[in-house]
């Protein structure tokens, strides 16, 4: 059986990776009017290649889609 490629989130402390998570997950669905992502939190996801700025607003990478598998 093929090993499983690592999140790039499991590098993280559990506190800051659930949080990064659920900012994935309302990027993902388009949330992010109801629910902003922090600037903190949004640099720290453009910095680890899960998401980029398109139009002035976050788009999930490939890689950001497959960190939510």
């Amino acid at each position: 059986m093929p090993e499983q490629p690592h999140s790039v989130l499991a590098g993280l402390n559990l506190d800051t990776a659930i949080r990064l998570r659920w900012a994935l997950r309302d990027i993902k669905a388009k949330r992010t009017k109801l629910s902003p992502v922090s600037p903190d939190d949004l640099t720290a996801l453009i910095e680890l290649g899960l998401v980029e700025m398109r139009d002035g607003a976050p788009i999930l990478t490939n890689e950001g889609d497959r960190a939510l598998d």
